[in-house]
């Protein structure tokens, strides 16, 4: 063990004893009344002190002013390094910074935020390449702020024209408006969140009769997701509106629970809606006097 650290475990005697310097120090950078008791006392080094004293400051619980005293080699006056408050061994400390990139949650996105997206970003890549300027539709592009400036805020296209000739020219002209395009990572990133939240695995699906592969309300999508994945139409699934799998189900199926038809009425045996022709007394000439040749009189005789 060297002379240094031997000589720097023991407090120098005038910076130890300089107790008032540093309180007087202390309340010049604090405000006054939150300087609490002198704490303790720790040797920095040869002729170097650290002073604490308690913070009575609300929201501080457990802090100290630390203050620093020094004194140089054969000088008999101490003088004063440097004040802040530090964290002790039981002060209430603020959670560890995590980025907002990490801090963002589904959700979180509120009408007029804009979410940045990193040049780098895994999730994507390049729709087109071979130039290093975005395209005169991006937001960041210098040609369509300058447009955007020059003219009037209520009446401003902010849909620019590429110059002719431009790899963004004949992007847009091949239909490929699109800067930066999903990237395989990205597709399975968007199917595993999918799966996992409208998946077979869910108490839904599992319950379900059928999947929703033979489901009359799915919506198939279009590219390679087709083949796993699709839109729910049903207003009464729990999946409405949503990407499901097409091994998801629930039990708005639209062949789990098909009503029967109405009962239809058995066929009329007797004509009803015709009149019948029926005699009333015997023809004297041996046949029957029909309704139709009945005198007014026969009619009304009993």
């Amino acid at each position: 063990m060297s002379a240094a650290t031997t000589r720097s475990r023991t407090p120098d005697r005038l910076c130890a004893e300089a107790v008032g310097l540093a309180r007087e120090a202390a309340e010049e950078a604090a405000f006054p009344g939150v300087v609490g008791e002198h704490v303790s006392m720790v040797a920095e080094g040869d002729r170097v002190v650290t002073h604490y004293f308690e913070c009575k400051e609300a929201g501080y619980r457990g802090w100290r002013w630390a203050v620093t005293v020094a004194r140089a080699s054969r000088a008999k006056f101490v003088t004063l390094d440097e004040t802040v408050l530090l964290p002790g061994p039981d002060s209430l400390l603020a959670p560890e910074w995590v980025p907002w990139s990490e801090r963002l949650r589904p959700g979180d996105l509120g009408p007029g935020d804009l979410l940045p997206t990193e040049a780098e970003d895994l999730r994507l890549e390049p729709g087109y390449s071979g130039e290093d300027a975005p395209p005169p539709n991006s937001v960041v592009s210098d040609e369509l702020a300058e447009r955007v400036d020059a003219e009037d805020a209520e009446v401003t296209d902010r849909t620019a024209v590429p110059a002719r000739g431009t790899l963004a020219a004949v992007a847009e002209e091949l239909g490929m408006r699109r800067a930066r395009v999903l990237s395989r990572y990205g597709l399975h990133l968007a199917a595993d969140r999918w799966d996992e939240e409208y998946g077979p695995r869910t108490p839904m699906a599992q319950a379900a009769p059928a999947t929703c592969a033979s489901c009359a309300f799915l919506l198939p999508l279009a590219g390679s997701l087709r083949q796993a994945f699709g839109v729910c139409s049903n207003e009464f699934s729990p999946g409405d509106g949503h990407v499901v799998s097409l091994s998801y189900g629930c039990g708005g199926h639209s062949e789990a629970a098909v009503m029967p038809a109405p009962p239809r009425p058995a066929a009329l045996v007797l004509d009803s809606t015709a009149a019948d022709v029926f005699a009333l007394r015997p023809d004297p000439a041996g046949g029957s006097v029909p309704v139709e040749s009945a005198g007014a009189e026969d009619l009304g005789h009993s």
